[in-house]
């Protein structure tokens, strides 16, 4: 084990965090404008 805690531990983690993250809020809103899409679909043809 090391003494010194390294700084860049830290750093990647916070990007990794950050990019999962982004990634997560980009699916989420790309399969939410798909349903919404979907739904003004279903009412156009009523």
């Amino acid at each position: 084990m090391r003494e010194a805690l390294d700084q860049w531990d830290f750093v990647i983690a916070a990007y990794a965090v950050t990019v999962i993250g982004t990634l997560a809020l980009v699916a989420w809103s790309w399969l939410a404008m798909r349903a919404a899409e979907q739904r003004r679909e279903r009412a156009r043809r009523k």
